[in-house]
């Protein structure tokens, strides 16, 4: 299965770091946000990327383009360019970088990735959130609801637009706003999709979170897998903070060694 990776926003909330970078290639403990996200699907043997930039792709292609040479030892001869590498980076990746455009909305980004999904399953998540969401499980909720898309609901004071959920069972409902101190469930990503999904954008300026979700639910197609554990977005300089901060006291979300 091919893990799909929302990549190209402009990520304005964290402009400290992104008006130089795109917000996935922002560092957490010397290594960018979107390599802890891969490493942590490939721990769950998920090794397979296709990354959907558009601001500063650029950013995103040199770094997977070169490596290697950001995590590897070297001795280089400048006088003829000859490189020996002293060891090699662990990671046995396949990633895609594509440029989905500056202007496109998360659903025209994942759209123009069709002709990589076909008619395969896919998980798609976005490149600026860390969890310790049980893959496997998650994978086994999707099956079982028979949907089109099942997203990942997590627990997050603060900002976000709140899961309106059935009662004992996984499907979604609605959306609504969120209010301070609400401890409702909203949309952490970490999804699981079927090819269908793809259907249902019409173009480069849907947003993947509006009328697809919207179309999804009305096919009752729409489910739900609830994750009482770690989830931390960054979406400002606090929480790039917070994030450090676990990193150095382990990490929830690293699993691999």
């Amino acid at each position: 299965m091919k893990v799909v990776l929302f990549a190209g926003g402009f990520g304005t909330r964290l402009s400290e770091e992104t008006s130089v970078r795109p917000k996935p290639m922002v560092e957490i403990g010397g290594r960018p946000i979107m390599w802890h996200i891969m490493s942590y699907y490939a721990h769950f043997g998920f090794r397979d990327f296709v990354v959907l930039g558009g601001y500063k792709v650029g950013y995103i292609r040199d770094y997977f383009l070169n490596f290697r040479g950001h995590h590897a030892d070297f001795t280089i001869d400048l006088s003829s360019g000859d490189t020996k590498w002293l060891n090699e980076p662990h990671e046995d990746w396949r990633v895609t970088v594509l440029d989905t455009g500056g202007e496109t909305m998360t659903g025209g980004r994942l759209r123009r990735a069709r002709h990589l999904l076909r008619d395969e399953r896919f998980l798609l998540t976005y490149g600026d959130g860390l969890s310790d969401v049980d893959l496997p499980k998650l994978i086994a909720t999707h099956e079982a609801a028979k949907a089109w898309c099942t997203l990942t609901a997590v627990t997050q004071p603060g900002r976000y637009g709140a899961l309106r959920l059935t009662e004992g069972e996984n499907s979604v409902l609605g959306f609504r706003e969120k209010g301070t101190g609400d401890g409702g469930f909203i949309n952490g990503g970490f999804f699981v999709c079927e090819p269908e999904l793809l259907d249902l954008i019409d173009g480069d300026s849907t947003v993947f979170e509006d009328t697809p979700m919207s179309r999804l639910i009305e096919n009752g197609k729409l489910a739900s897998y609830r994750h009482d554990g770690f989830w931390q977005s960054m979406d400002s300089l606090r929480d790039k903070q917070v994030l450090e901060q676990q990193w150095a006291a382990g990490a929830p979300w690293k699993l691999w060694r």
